[in-house]
């Protein structure tokens, strides 16, 4: 016999539901499109466009876009009044917070490969 999840869910004491309900919500936070995060800021794109000095238009197109540039992006997290930042994910250590990819001052850029030195 199939297994309802709101069947479970009943059966689950307030405290235990509470958890539940409090993790989805967490889960739904953690991925969403640009379009899911400008409303959940409140913001139209109107005020997206006149934050990015583009066309309303040029907003909606941004937001259907797969493939943008990390300085795009980053334009327009910090446009919604963000920062963005970007990990790395590996199996076998800990997420890995890129730095000098996303960010606007030079100071902040990586070392090219003849600045690294490595000892034996």
């Amino acid at each position: 016999m199939p297994v309802n999840v709101n069947d479970k869910i009943k059966k689950l004491s307030p405290g235990q539901r509470k958890k539940v309900e409090a993790r989805a919500v967490e889960l739904i936070a953690e991925e969403m499109t640009l379009r899911e995060l400008r409303k959940a800021r409140k913001l139209t794109q109107v005020r997206m466009a006149k934050a990015l000095g583009v066309t309303q238009d040029s907003v909606s197109r941004l937001e259907k876009r797969s493939d943008l540039l990390l300085s795009t992006l980053r334009k327009t997290v910090q446009a919604m009044g963000g920062n963005l930042s970007l990990v790395a994910e590996f199996p076998d250590r800990a997420p890995v917070v890129l730095s000098g990819i996303a960010a606007d001052d030079p100071a902040h850029k990586p070392l090219g490969r003849k600045h690294v030195h490595t000892h034996a």
